[in-house]
């Protein structure tokens, strides 16, 4: 541990909180590497870093910056947005258990997006360009929803964690119910896209939607880091938050929504991709050493499990190419379990 001061501004540098950071860039740099070298025809992955670093020949550009690319660099921005959102959520909560997939917001994302996809295959309302753009408006109206209404409904004299915890649940239950009935309701292929967008795939991400994701973060991320100080303080007590000059309603507000905007276009780009947003935060305390989650650390490592979910949803089974989603589901549910466990041995 070192300290610096420069001028008025004094940090710690801790080895851990530079070194595990690091690792964790190159281990996603590998997983692009990895990812945007398979396909119908294999590329080295020395061509691969040639074609990022500028070079190669015109067919491997073709390939990787026009068709494989976007893959990849689509999961990392999906991947760090739910990681940083899970992070937010998980420390405004303090609650390991708080997740957007747990508290409806992934849910109310879901919904949104899922019932303009319906809604324009049986009506017409919606087609063409005007139902690219509502399918991520949607998503995100549907996911602010979720979360004013899951807020509505916990606050009872302060914010419980548990409170929080148990009403998303049961938003989370109402709401896929809601789209399992818009999925009856569907037509065979308006069901069948909404079903593979709901399985959380990368197959189809262009440049369009790694924009999206893309300006969300450039926006967000650094909103959220510029409130790191106030997020740690949230881990105290309110009086003791208070006493350190943070404004707590306003800080979890500004917080919140952060993390469900975050959420809402990492779904509407991908769509669910389940569990980042809840192990990577508490994989990074680990890491880490740390009280709360670390918000940078928490977006490099969803960013580089969701690249490497992909890779081995690609490569793994054969012929059979698992979604992104479904891995990370797989990967997630045993980890859920044993917070709650952990979880239920603490309050014993």
């Amino acid at each position: 541990m070192k300290a610096i001061r420069v001028g008025p501004v004094s940090a710690v540098i801790r080895p851990r909180h530079v070194l595990v950071p690091a690792v964790t860039l190159v281990a996603l740099f590998a997983a692009i590497v990895a990812n945007t070298g398979r396909g119908e025809f294999d590329i080295p992955a020395s061509d691969i870093v040639g074609v990022l670093l500028g070079g190669g020949d015109r067919t491997d550009r073709l390939v990787v910056l026009q068709f494989r690319l976007p893959r990849a660099a689509v999961g990392a921005m999906v991947g760090a947005a739910l990681g940083l959102a899970g992070a937010i959520i998980q420390g405004v909560g303090r609650n390991p258990l708080a997740s957007p997939d747990i508290l409806g917001v992934t849910a109310g994302a879901g919904a949104g997006a899922v019932a303009v996809i319906v809604l324009a295959g049986e009506y017409g309302a919606v087609s063409g360009p005007l139902a690219e753009v509502g399918v991520p408006l949607a998503s995100i109206g549907g996911a602010l929803a979720a979360a004013v209404l899951v807020y509505v409904l916990a606050v009872r004299r302060g914010l419980s964690g548990y409170r929080v915890l148990l009403v998303g649940v049961g938003i989370q239950a109402v709401l896929t119910s809601l789209i399992s009935w818009l999925l009856v309701k569907a037509s065979i292929v308006d069901a069948g896209r909404a079903i593979v967008w709901l399985n959380g795939s990368l197959n189809a991400a262009t440049w369009e939607n790694a924009q999206a994701v893309g300006i969300a973060l450039v926006v967000l991320l650094p909103a959220a880091l510029v409130l790191s100080f106030p997020f740690g303080a949230l881990n105290f007590d309110d009086d003791t938050a208070r006493g350190l000059g943070v404004r707590i309603d306003t800080t979890r507000a500004v917080l919140i929504v952060i993390a469900v905007l975050l959420t809402a276009t990492a779904t509407a780009a991908a769509g669910p991709i389940a569990f980042v947003a809840l192990a990577c935060p508490q994989l990074a305390v680990r890491l880490l050493g740390t009280g709360t989650p670390p918000l940078l650390a928490s977006a490099l490592l969803g960013a580089a499990v969701t690249v490497w979910a992909d890779v081995l949803g690609r490569t793994a089974f054969g012929a059979v190419e698992l979604p992104v989603g479904v891995l990370t589901a797989a990967l997630g549910a045993p980890y859920l379990l044993y917070l709650l466990v952990r979880s239920g041995k603490a309050r014993t």
